[in-house]
Formats: structure tokens, C-alpha cells, sequence
């Protein structure tokens, strides 16, 4: 690496794991990071020294980072509490220079390096791959009347919620990958770099940017850049009532895919992760998904413990007293994603599943049915759900955020559910968010149980009707507040 280290004129490179978009789902054809490390999470990103490669991880990656990283990669295991660009900023000397490619790094998070020498790349030395252009924007829409000013949108999920235009031909994506010019009376959708980047540099006037969203490139561009933050990530985070009715719709066929995988598991033996999801894409398929929200986890016995595994392999079966979970989601005709998370056992299941089920049971009913016609943020919610988990079970972790929003992309925010900064801010009615509190052993196993939710008339509601394990429910340790909130969904049998 000193070698392309020299060739580029500087000491470090950043190496990032999204797309020019800053999409945090992104294939892993473009994906630098992964292409570098041989991590494939979805987020983390990478920095090169002259002496090593360092991967940065959070919580929810610690497992799956030692299990696939390369051998000359270094690990950097981010606790609670520790930022990503802090741990970065530590290892890079600032009197040398460190690159950064312009087209996938923020001007926000560009600006937080301030201090540091940087040189800006053009291009990503260890990933050219160009992201898909679309070819469906001769449709037109409607003006919009709450923009009072030139804007440039460069959010995936915001473009595509202005325009209501939506495309299922890439996988885990229901989003159109285009970037926005949008004034009181004209709108421009641009898909091609170059016609982009020559209507930047030419504009005059003002121009409104959120640093949080567009790419160093591209605001590099603008003559008269005025940064605010964007009003329409919470506008699109707060569902209409239409919008509502078609979430319910997608969790009921969401709900049908996930019996008819249970019912598949009861009745079938010597299947692997694989055949499991497999059948499961075949279910959505069949129900009616134009696509999944993203690859399904599949997880048996120890793999359940990596928060996010997706390897779903065809070594692994599930055999008699064994644990599965299964995190999936789909998108149907709005566009919307779902996400719901459910644990099953084959045959009878041990005392210590019994128990660790019913501790993240309790969990989620609490966090479900506490914060009636009050006001709540998502850091309030996340704390009670540790209080409940944390040092309840020795080895057991929960070492994630409790939730976040769901919109156009399976995570979204606002709202966000979890110890950060943003999940500070008030959960309000007609956002649409996930509770999935966990527990993990890598020695053992990982349950989760997550439904997906929505805030109306100051009460949380279930989209999710999939009912939950009777026969890994231990029902002498819920409270009978606990059982009452329970009588809200099915007991499978």
C-alpha cells in the first residue's frame, strides 16, 4: 500500500464503503472498503497508514469483522459512545496528508477534519465502479408549493420522495438514483454526471445544500452555496395517512411471508440457512414484493449472535433444538420499506433460550407499551430498553441501537432510537420506526425481536401482527402489565 500511497502524493487514505450518493446500502461492486478488506457490513470504512489497513466497526459488526476481514487488516471495534472520525483522527498525523475521495465523503463530515492537511481525490483509487443510471425521468411532477427557494437535493430517499418516482430493478432499492434541482417553478433531474456537474459550475445564484448529504465534489461546484439543514427529511419522515394505510398493507403481506417461512421450518428437516432463504424470497415473491427491503439474515445457533450476518450458507442446517432468526423486509407497489424480525426453534428449545427469549420479550413489550400519550424521544425509549437487557444474563449483550425510521429506505432518520445525538429529538405522530431489542453470545446464540411501528394519536402502533414463540415464552416472568401489553399480539403455537 506505501506504493499507492506514493503514487497519490499523500500519507493515508480514506477508504469509504458508500457510493457517490452516500447511500449506506450500496453493492458491494462499489464499495471500496469492502473490495479493500473483505468486510461486507454496511457500514465502517477503512484507513490505509503506511504500515496497515484499519477497519472500523461498530457493535453491531464485531463478530462478522473478525470472521471476514483480511489478515492484514487491524480491527478498530467502536464501543458505545465512540465516533468513527474520532478514532480516524488519532491514528492520522496532522502536520502529513491524508486523502479523501470528493465524491464520497460529505462536506459536513469534510469540514469536521478541519486542522488536517487533506488532499481531495477525483477519483477512488481502490473502486471506480460507476453507480446504475436510470432512464424512466421524462415523467413529470407536480410543483411544490413549501419550496420557496433553489435547492439542490442529492438524498436518494428525498429525491425520490419530491418527485414520487420509484424503481425496483436494483436489488434492496426501491429509490430512483438521481440527484435534484428543484425551485418554486422548475424542476431538473439530473442521472449523468457530466450534464450534473456542468449545471453546478454554471449557476449563479444561490443555492440551498444540505452539508450533511451532498458529496465534497459536488458542493465544491456551487458558486453560492447556503447550507440548511434538510426540511424535507422530516417532512418525508412524517407519514401522510395514506402513506400509513399502505405500510399496513405491505406488514400484512409481510406478516403472510413470514408464517408461511415458519410453517416451512416446522416441516421440513435437514435445511440449511440457504434453503431458508431462498424459500423466504420465494414467499415475498409470492405475496406480492416487487423486491426485498434488503438480503435477508438467516442465522442459526452461533451465527444468530452477529447482528447482522447475511451469509445465510448452505454448510449450516438447522437441527433439532436448534435457534433460528430471521430478519427480512420487502418492498411492495408504494415503495415502502418493511422490516420485521422473528426467532424460532426446532422442536423443543433449552431453558437458557426459554429465558433469553422472554428477558428481549419483556424488552420490546415495555418499550411498545410504556409511552402512551406522552411525549417521548428515541434516546428515552433506547435507555429503558437497556435498563431492562443490560447485565441481565452473564455473556449476553445488547450492543445496538433499539430502532430506527423506516421510509423509502429500510433505515431511515429521523426518528432514531438509540444513545446518539439525533435520537434526542421528540418521536412525533406519523413516524414510522422499528423496536428491536437483542441479546448476543457469540458462544451461544442471538435472539432479536423487532416490530416495525408507527406513532398516532401520541400512542405507538404495531404495523406487525406476527406473533411471537409460545413455546420459547417462560410466562412466570412477565409482569402482568407485561402479559397485558402481550395481549396486543397472537401466541404461535
Amino acid at each position: 500500500m506505501n506504493n499507492l500511497l506514493e503514487q497519490l502524493g499523500i500519507d493515508y487514505l480514506l477508504v469509504n464503503s458508500t457510493n457517490k450518493y452516500l447511500s449506506e446500502y450500496s453493492n458491494l461492486s462499489e464499495n471500496a472498503r469492502y473490495s479493500l478488506t473483505g468486510f461486507s457490513g454496511s457500514t465502517g470504512d477503512a484507513l490505509i497508514t503506511p504500515d496497515n489497513i484499519y477497519l472500523f466497526v461498530d457493535g453491531r459488526y464485531h463478530i462478522q469483522a473478525d470472521l471476514e476481514a483480511y489478515d492484514n487488516v487491524t480491527v478498530i471495534k467502536l464501543q458505545a459512545g465512540q465516533y468513527q472520525d474520532d478514532e480516524i483522527k488519532k491514528l492520522v498525523d496532522k502536520n502529513k496528508i491524508l486523502g479523501i475521495v470528493s465524491q464520497k465523503v460529505s462536506q459536513m463530515r469534510l469540514e469536521k477534519f478541519d486542522g488536517f492537511k487533506i488532499k481531495l481525490l477525483d477519483k477512488d483509487p481502490i473502486n471506480n465502479y460507476s453507480c446504475p443510471h436510470n432512464t424512466l425521468y421524462e415523467k413529470a411532477f407536480e410543483s411544490v408549493s413549501y419550496i420557496s427557494e433553489p435547492q439542490f437535493v442529492t438524498n436518494l430517499e428525498e429525491v425520490s420522495y419530491l418527485t414520487g418516482l420509484r424503481d425496483f430493478s436494483i436489488d434492496y432499492s426501491s429509490k430512483i438514483w438521481s440527484k435534484l434541482f428543484i425551485s418554486p417553478d422548475k424542476q431538473i433531474l439530473f442521472n449523468n454526471d457530466d450534464e450534473c456537474d456542468k449545471f453546478l459550475s454554471e449557476y449563479e445564484s444561490e443555492l440551498v445544500v444540505d452539508k450533511s448529504s451532498i458529496n465534497a465534489h459536488d458542493y465544491a461546484l456551487i458558486k453560492h452555496p447556503i447550507h440548511k439543514p434538510s426540511r424535507i427529511k422530516l417532512m418525508k419522515s412524517v407519514k401522510t395517512d395514506s402513506e400509513l394505510e399502505a405500510y399496513k398493507y405491505a406488514f400484512e403481506r409481510t406478516d403472510k411471508a413470514l408464517m408461511s417461512i415458519r410453517e416451512y421450518i416446522e416441516q421440513n428437516d435437514n435445511i440449511s440457512e440457504y434453503d431458508i432463504s431462498e424459500k423466504l424470497k420465494q414467499e415475498y415473491i409470492r405475496f406480492g414484493a416487487k423486491n426485498l427491503s434488503f438480503k435477508s439474515i438467516v442465522a442459526i445457533n452461533q451465527n444468530s449472535a452477529q447482528a447482522h450476518y447475511s451469509k445465510s450458507s448452505k454448510e449450516v442446517f438447522l437441527k433439532e433444538g436448534d435457534l433460528v432468526l430471521i430478519d427480512s423486509g420487502a418492498y411492495y407497489e408504494s415503495g415502502l420499506a418493511t422490516d420485521i424480525t422473528r426467532v424460532f426453534v426446532k422442536g423443543k428449545p433449552s431453558e437458557l433460550q426459554k429465558r433469553v427469549y422472554t428477558l428481549v420479550l419483556k424488552a420490546f413489550l415495555n418499550c411498545f407499551g410504556s409511552y402512551n400519550n406522552a411525549d417521548v424521544t428515541g434516546f428515552e425509549i433506547d435507555s429503558y430498553a437497556h435498563n431492562i437487557l443490560d447485565n441481565k444474563i452473564e455473556g449476553f449483550k445488547f450492543n445496538h441501537g433499539l430502532g430506527h425510521g423506516i421510509g423509502i429506505n429500510v433505515h431511515e432518520a429521523p426518528p432514531n432510537l438509540s444513545q446518539n445525538e439525533i435520537a434526542k429529538s421528540e418521536i412525533v405522530d406519523g413516524m414510522c420506526f422499528t423496536i428491536e431489542p437483542g441479546l448476543y453470545n457469540p458462544e451461544y446464540f442471538g435472539v432479536r425481536l423487532e416490530n416495525s411501528c408507527y406513532r398516532k394519536g401520541g400512542k405507538i402502533h404495531s404495523f406487525v401482527n406476527m406473533g411471537y414463540e409460545g413455546k420459547l415464552i417462560d410466562f412466570s416472568i412477565l409482569t402482568p402489565q407485561e402479559l397485558v401489553f402481550l395481549n396486543s399480539f397472537n401466541i404461535l403455537y
